[in-house]
């Protein structure tokens, strides 16, 4: 008999922060690489699509969750789709709106063709690697999606950092309690909270990294993405001890 395993995390309290963590190093770690490092959009790019394509094909030889394996991709899946993103606005002058629009239009489509092909949208049964295959490309569209979103609402509608990072915030938990207490769909709550949680990590790591004449606190990328990469790699450690030895969690 061959036993088939959740090749993506149970999704629970630990699991948000470090997804809300990874969303704000990927702002962060995407800045420095092409400000700070003066690499540039088009080369940082490239660069890390490379790094990202070799995560990605160790995530999928693991054939069953693997945390250090598993949110590796996600930093860097976090940092891409920030870089596909500011490609679009800063190199091919796509309006944010507009780039916001197309990314909702592909993540449905991605959606869609996921369900008919599958029948489901759950992340309790990512068994297969074609269910992965729509798990990491739905992944990829919503951190480019929440990157244009974020810097729509923060900067071209004037929001500011913090202001916008407390309204998507806010959305955040009122999917919380629409689920706990609404009865909200589980799949649809999942993935619109991960979306959500995209421009809420952004702002806060916009606020944090820029210089106070933009709005921020000033503390730099450097700074800013070695915290949370730290935070990272601490929560990482603990969820492969937890798995190693056997302890489980209640889904949230």
């Amino acid at each position: 008999m061959i036993e088939t395993y959740n090749r993506v995390p149970a999704v629970t309290v630990d699991f948000w922060l470090i997804k809300l963590m990874a969303v704000t190093m990927g702002e962060t770690a995407a800045d420095y690489l092409a400000v700070n490092l003066g690499l540039g959009l088009a080369k940082t790019s490239l660069m890390m699509v490379a790094v990202l394509a070799v995560a990605l094909v160790i995530q999928f030889a693991q054939k069953r969750y693997r945390p250090w394996a598993y949110w590796l991709a996600v930093v860097l899946i976090s940092i891409v789709g920030t870089l596909v993103t500011d490609n679009l606005v800063d190199n091919l002058g796509v309006a944010l709106i507009t780039t916001a629009w197309v990314f909702s239009v592909a993540l449905a489509v991605t959606f869609a063709v996921w369900f008919v092909s599958e029948r489901t949208l759950s992340i309790h049964s990512i068994l297969t690697t074609r269910r992965e295959a729509f798990y990491w490309l739905a992944i990829l569209l919503t951190f480019a999606l929440g990157t244009a979103v974020g810097d729509l609402v923060a900067e071209q509608f004037a929001l500011g950092y913090l202001a916008t990072g407390i309204l998507f915030g806010m959305i955040i938990v009122s999917l919380a309690v629409g689920y706990l207490a609404l009865g909200l769909d589980p799949v649809l709550g999942f993935w619109l909270a991960y979306i959500f949680t995209r421009p809420l990590g952004a702002s806060f790591g916009d606020l944090l990294s820029q210089p106070a004449q933009y709005g921020g606190l000033g503390f730099g990328t450097v700074i800013t993405s070695a915290l949370f990469l730290g935070a990272i790699l601490i929560i990482v450690v603990y969820m492969t001890v937890a798995q190693s030895g056997g302890r489980t969690r209640a889904a949230i």
